[in-house]
């Protein structure tokens, strides 16, 4: 995963590292604020057009935000746009931010605590934009004042006119840069344009109803100033180069075979998309280890694949005994993957057990998903009895039940969650939801930076697992099967969405689409190499 530039993600403590490390290699905050205000000023223009005939409000605080947000005034001033500048809190007279806004005459209006903010309500009548630059990364205390104040006639003024478009700069205020937490008098933002580095807490599940589209703007920050960061966004950069290669004198061996064993009475679809998943990013061989009696009416809709059916405690539902002919048949495998739509009858829950905890099977890799994490979760300190490599894959409530916290307690500190348990267990875990987010046993995480509510239905899961399980066979690592399949499920999800929209979507929609999304990464990809 060394090829090309991985765009890190940082905390609000490394980001601070990062400011001085500039300061000490000559790149002093005035000048990152130059490069910041400018270049949010240019996505302003970038997204609304025709900035000759905009009226942009900008909200500037005391701190560094403030200052980023004077700066981006006097650009857009200059390009020709109608701006007014409201400042909260006081600044010097000497300010050099403040000298160059007021040589413009560019209206600006100071307020403080005692201040009334009738005024705002007459700039919001008709602005076109508001650029909320009242807070950064540095605030982690409840709004208040004149701050809540601000942001509460902006809400209210968004109410009566939706087409007023608002931009938070770096993230929306209020929310914590490292947690996602929002106060109340968050803004629900169309745009967030970070600076440098994307700060964690902009990908968190509390934040991503409020961060609209994240842009990235370059603000001249060296990158190997954060080398030594271990998060790292999934994009083109970091998944283009994990696709498997695809040698032209290839056979079916070539490609890897995954063993899926999955499906019962009442989940059977389950099966057939975790077996898709994995034919369709290329697996050269799927075999579908599920009950007898629900062999015949996979078939008909699994062509492609192999069988072996298991035998029964009563129809479709896979027996104890089971677990024997299934491992007679591991050595010829290359992948387990395990879990998709079992079930959690006792008989299963037995199953699962003597495969993954009584037997030392030969497998090299596996991939647990759904009912196989279940089962773990009821079991003290599983992972010292589960030998070999896995990649976990829990949504929030499979998490929850493996750690023995609430959905409420993963999901508001997920990232570190993941991360402490992927160190723990010595497994790499998918963490699935809104931006799904890897973390490895070696400390390093990375994510998936865009949510789409689209994959928010029955089954996506289980087709991302089939999709990691097939990049694994064809050679992948556990990590780089992880992070690489992420990216394809995802980008597959974008590809419907923009098709069909994000409501209907149905996880078989992503099955002939992600051949497509393979074939767009690797062109991505070649095109990347060549920029660099």
């Amino acid at each position: 995963m060394n090829a090309g530039f991985q765009v890190k993600v940082v905390t609000a403590e490394q980001m601070r590292k990062i400011d001085r490390e500039c300061a000490t290699a000559g790149l002093p905050s005035s000048v990152l604020m130059e490069n910041a205000g400018k270049a949010v000023a240019g996505e302003v223009r970038r997204i609304m057009g025709d900035i000759e005939s905009q009226r942009v409000l900008v909200l500037a605080g005391p701190g560094n935000n403030g200052g980023d947000g004077m700066v981006a005034a006097r650009y857009l001033h200059d390009w020709g746009a109608e701006v007014f500048l409201f400042l909260s809190g006081k600044r010097n007279a000497d300010d050099p931010n403040l000298v160059l806004v007021r040589e413009r005459g560019i209206a600006c209006t100071e307020v403080n605590e005692e201040q009334d903010l009738g005024g705002l309500d007459e700039k919001l009548s008709s602005a076109t934009a508001v650029i909320d630059a009242l807070l950064g990364t540095g605030n982690t205390r409840p709004l208040g004042g004149v701050f809540k104040q601000a942001l509460e006639k902006i809400k209210k003024a968004r109410e009566e006119r939706p087409s007023m478009h608002i931009f938070a700069l770096d993230l929306p205020s209020g929310m914590n840069a490292d947690s996602g937490a929002v106060d109340e008098a968050t803004l629900f933002a169309d745009n967030t344009i970070t600076l440098g580095l994307p700060k964690v807490g902009l990908y968190c599940p509390s934040a991503l109803e409020y961060t609209g589209n994240i842009t990235i703007a370059d603000i001249g920050i060296p990158p190997h100033l954060a080398g030594d960061v271990n998060i790292e966004l999934i994009d083109t950069a970091l998944a283009g180069p994990l696709l498997p290669r695809r040698p032209p004198g290839a056979n079916k061996g070539t490609f890897g075979r995954v063993m899926v064993v999955a499906g019962s009475i009442n989940y059977i679809g389950a099966a057939y998309l975790a077996c898709s998943g994995a034919i369709r990013v290329g697996a050269g061989l799927v075999t579908l280890a599920t009950p007898t009696s629900l062999q015949p009416i996979l078939a008909s809709k699994l062509t492609e694949v192999t069988y072996l059916p298991l035998p029964e405690s009563e129809p479709g539902i896979i027996s104890p005994g089971a677990a024997e002919a299934l491992c007679r048949e591991l050595d010829d495998y290359d992948v387990l993957l395990m879990g998709c739509g079992l079930g959690q009858s006792e008989s299963l829950i037995e199953f699962v057990k003597s495969v993954l905890l009584d037997r030392n099977i030969s497998v090299p890799n596996m991939v647990l998903d759904a009912d196989a994490l279940n089962t773990l979760a009821n079991v003290p300190e599983w992972w010292r009895r589960l030998i070999g490599n896995a990649i976990l894959t829990p949504h929030p409530g499979e998490m929850a039940r493996l750690t023995g916290l609430s959905v409420e307690e993963v999901q508001a500190d997920r990232l570190n969650i993941a991360g402490k348990y992927a160190r723990e267990w010595g497994k790499t875990i998918v963490h699935k939801g809104g931006c799904t987010m890897v973390t490895m046993p070696d400390g390093r995480s990375a994510i998936y930076p865009v949510a789409n509510p689209g994959l928010a239905s029955a089954g996506t899961g289980d087709v991302l697992s089939g999709i990691i399980a097939g990049l694994a066979a064809q050679g992948l690592n556990d990590s780089d099967a992880a992070i690489c399949g992420v990216y394809l499920g995802a980008e597959a999800g974008k590809m419907v969405r923009e098709k069909l929209g994000d409501t209907g979507m149905i996880a078989s929609d992503l099955l002939p689409v992600l051949p497509l999304a393979i074939k767009r990464l690797r062109e991505d990809w070649r095109e990347y190499k060549a920029g660099v």
